[in-house]
């Protein structure tokens, strides 16, 4: 299951990564992929709070097909 933030969380996670909330907003509803560099640079800034397939919901697979057995693929 895939955590639900807030505006507010949303707003203040984009803010501690250095990244445009909007754009943070985007990936996290599956309108844009963040860049492979970036979206692991998020997950491990948000200390796994987000994670890859959370931001790269379109892409994943095919850029991290090890992560497919993983409990966040689910």
């Amino acid at each position: 299951m895939r955590k639900q933030f807030t505006p507010n969380e949303r707003r203040a996670l984009a803010e501690k990564l250095a990244v445009n909330e909007q754009y943070l907003y985007q990936c996290l509803t599956g309108r844009r992929d963040m860049g492979p560099t970036e979206a692991r640079r998020v997950e491990v800034e948000s200390g796994g709070v987000l994670t890859r397939q959370m931001i790269c919901q379109k892409t994943w697979q095919g850029i991290w097909p090890e992560l497919a057995n993983t409990k966040e693929a689910a």
